[in-house]
C-alpha cells in the first residue's frame, strides 16, 4: 500500500521535474492499472487537473424586491467572509436607474446590500432587463502579511509530492503555489493559521463530483485564505463561521476529488481584484521531496 502511495505521489513530481513529459495510463486484463512515461498498446494519456470549483450560488445571490413600477436590487452574502461582486444590466427597456457601467462592491460577511433602484419610465409598462451578476470570495483591498506556516498536520514525517508551479496540476491561477504532501488516509489535519472557517465540504466519497474533494477554507485576519483539500469523507470537524486557532483540528487527510493518491493539498489564496489567486508561502520547516518513481529514479 505504501509503495502504491509513493508511486502515485511520484507521478506528481515527475510532471514537475519533466515539464514536457506525458504520462500514460493502462489497464491489463486483470484490471491492474499502471502508469508509464512510454506509450503502450491501449494506453491513454493520463490527465490530472486540480481545479477548484466552489459553488456559492446558494450563498451569494441577487435578492430583487418587486413593487409596482419599482425593483429594488439587493446582493445577499450569507458567507462568513467578504465577497467582491459586480452587477451589470443588459437588454434594458422601460428602465430608469440602470447604470451604464457595472456596479462593483465588496459585500461584508453575512450582509444584504442594496445595489440598485430601478424604476419604470412608463408605470403602466413592465421593467425589462437581464442582470449579469459575478462574484469572487475575499476583499481585494487586503494586504497579505508575512507569515511562516506551521505544518498543517500531526504525525509524519511526510514528504512533498508536488510543489509550486508543478506542471502536473499546479499551473492555474488558484493553485500555482500550492503544495501536495503525501500522507496516509486518516492523518489529522490541523489549522496552520488562525481564522474563521468560511466554507467546508464533507460528503464526497472517492473522486466525487468536485475536483477539490472534501475541503476546509479558512479566512485569515489579513484577508488571505488557507484551503485544505482532498479530505476524508465525514471527517471535517469544524463548521462554517467557527473561529479556529493554530493547531485546531480540522479534519483527516483523504484521497477524495481529483486526487492522484492519498495526500493533503494545501494552498493560500487571496482576491486580487480579478478573482482568487494562489500566493507564495513558506512552511516554518523544510520538506523533503519524493523520488521520481515514474522515471525509474529511486
Amino acid at each position: 500500500m505504501l509503495a502504491r502511495l509513493l508511486f502515485f505521489c511520484g507521478l506528481c513530481l515527475a510532471s514537475q521535474l519533466a515539464m514536457a513529459m506525458t504520462i500514460y495510463k493502462s489497464t491489463d486484463a486483470n484490471g491492474v492499472v499502471s502508469y508509464s512515461d512510454r506509450p503502450s498498446k491501449g494506453a491513454k494519456v493520463f490527465v490530472f487537473q486540480d481545479r477548484m470549483v466552489e459553488r456559492l450560488d446558494r450563498q451569494v445571490y441577487l435578492d430583487i424586491k418587486k413593487q409596482k413600477g419599482v425593483d429594488v436590487v439587493f446582493a445577499r452574502n450569507d458567507l462568513y467572509a467578504p465577497v467582491e461582486v459586480a452587477l451589470a444590466f443588459i437588454g434594458t427597456s422601460n428602465v430608469r436607474g440602470a447604470p451604464a457601467r457595472a456596479i462593483r462592491r465588496v459585500l461584508p460577511p453575512r450582509s444584504n446590500t442594496r445595489l440598485a433602484l430601478l424604476t419604470a419610465i412608463s408605470r403602466d409598462q413592465p421593467l425589462v432587463y437581464s442582470p449579469q451578476f459575478q462574484y469572487s470570495l475575499g476583499d481585494p483591498a487586503g494586504t497579505a502579511q508575512s507569515y511562516r506556516y506551521p505544518l498543517p498536520w500531526r504525525g509524519g514525517p511526510f514528504r512533498l509530492s508536488q510543489g509550486a508551479n508543478g506542471q502536473y496540476s499546479h499551473y492555474g491561477p488558484k493553485n500555482r503555489y500550492a503544495m501536495d504532501i503525501a500522507m496516509p488516509v486518516g492523518t489529522p489535519i490541523i489549522a496552520a493559521r488562525a481564522g474563521v472557517v468560511v466554507k467546508t465540504e464533507n460528503s464526497q466519497s472517492g473522486r466525487g463530483t468536485d475536483a477539490s474533494g472534501n475541503f476546509v477554507r479558512v479566512l485569515h485576519d489579513d484577508g488571505t485564505m488557507g484551503v485544505y483539500l482532498h479530505l476524508k469523507q465525514g471527517s471535517v470537524s469544524v463548521r462554517e463561521g467557527q473561529r479556529v486557532k493554530v493547531g485546531s483540528p480540522l479534519a483527516l487527510s483523504g484521497n477524495t476529488g481529483n486526487s492522484s493518491g492519498p495526500h493533503l493539498h494545501f494552498v493560500v489564496q487571496r482576491n486580487t481584484g480579478e478573482g482568487l489567486v494562489s500566493i507564495p508561502y513558506q512552511f516554518n520547516q523544510p520538506l523533503g521531496a519524493l523520488p521520481n518513481f515514474a522515471l525509474g529514479k529511486q
